[in-house]
């Protein structure tokens, strides 16, 4: 059977966010089907009736009023849509865009749309600052979550029971997800498809819409990439350096060592081109690394950790846990008995 994607479409959405689910989904059928195919038919064969494509996803874009006028602020389209919000309620997977007038409350059936979605075993992943419409549907009491760094500690004030953390790309806490600014958004997409259906198809997903295959939940919000933003400036072999030795025991100094410089210009220097210290993008690097190996490979935990630099379970754990939001035991049992229900070839891990 299909997963059931339901994009809520609400007043004043930002449109680039609603139409994210559609394209990363939508992308993840036409990936999961024609792997095989010729490039010059993958896209039109289903078109002309040749192959039949699997929807391993269905997308239902709702709305209340079954249309819809998006926030004239990023330019104003009137949207009409099959379906009513109703149809959400039976949803796997139910995805809030933002919308321009995400402080204001929200109208009562989408926060009873929410709950009845959330009571049957749906998750509800928020994109940006339509973690608002989620919270005000008293979903993310009592749970982690982030939002757009800019507006974090506004959630944080009007629903002090949230733990926000306005620093990560993203947040899984179960049946609740929440991401930072737009384009994060179709992080979070990529891992629901990781989640459910395994890294390689996330990784093809990634690779036909021209977007990272991963980007940690756990990542910074400043950081869209590990490479610098500034090209003219010397970091980027450093960072390859630390990426190659990243079972090491590196630290700081000797990480200002190979870049010939002091500590201090060291994490001046990533500040300014890399958007954080190189503490933190080694610890990501590190996880990434973790991530990969419990995925891949059936090495014990302690040579998981020697392979990806922490050097201990104890300390493997303690920062796995922390970026990722699930014990590395726990996570590696999740993610082969999730991906092996699709078949072995799911299991390995992606490359891209």
């Amino acid at each position: 059977m299909s997963v059931v994607v339901a994009v809520l479409g609400l007043d004043n959405a930002i449109g680039f966010e609603f139409m994210i689910p559609g394209q990363v989904f939508g992308m993840a059928n036409l990936s999961d089907s024609t792997d095989r195919w010729d490039s010059s038919t993958a896209l039109d064969a289903p078109v002309r009736g040749e192959t039949a494509v699997p929807q391993r996803y269905e997308v239902r874009l709702c709305s209340r009023r079954q249309s819809f006028t998006t926030g004239g602020r990023w330019g104003e389209t009137k949207i009409r849509t099959p379906f009513g919000l109703q149809a959400a309620t039976d949803a796997d997977i139910v995805v809030i865009p933002g919308t321009e007038s995400f402080l204001d409350t929200p109208h009562p059936e989408v926060s009873e749309v929410l709950r009845e979605a959330v009571g049957r075993g749906a998750r509800v992943a928020a994109v940006c600052v339509g973690a608002f419409t989620v919270a005000a549907a008293g979903l993310l009491d009592g749970r982690r979550a982030t939002t757009h760094w800019l507006w974090a500690s506004e959630l944080a004030r009007r629903h002090p029971s949230i733990d926000v953390d306005s620093s990560v790309l993203f947040v899984d806490d179960g049946n609740t997800l929440t991401s930072a600014g737009m384009a994060s958004g179709i992080d979070l997409c990529l891992h629901l498809i990781r989640s459910d259906a395994g890294a390689e198809l996330a990784a093809r997903t990634a690779r036909r819409l021209v977007v990272p295959a991963w980007r940690n939940g756990g990542q910074s919000q400043y950081v869209e990439h590990l490479d610098p933003v500034d090209t003219s400036n010397t970091l980027q072999s450093t960072i390859e350096w630390m990426e190659a030795n990243l079972s090491s025991p590196l630290n700081l100094k000797a990480i200002a060592e190979q870049a010939s410089m002091s500590v201090r210009s060291l994490n001046r220097q990533f500040r300014i081109h890399v958007g954080t210290t190189p503490h933190q993008l080694l610890l990501q690097m590190r996880v990434d690394r973790a991530r990969r190996l419990l995925e891949s490979t059936r090495l014990p935990l302690d040579r998981v950790a020697e392979e990806s630099g922490f050097g201990s379970q104890p300390s493997l754990r303690y920062h796995f846990s922390r970026a990722v939001g699930a014990a590395p035991q726990n996570y590696r049992s999740t993610y082969l008995d999730r991906v092996g229900r699709h078949g072995p070839s799911a299991a390995r891990s992606h490359q891209s």
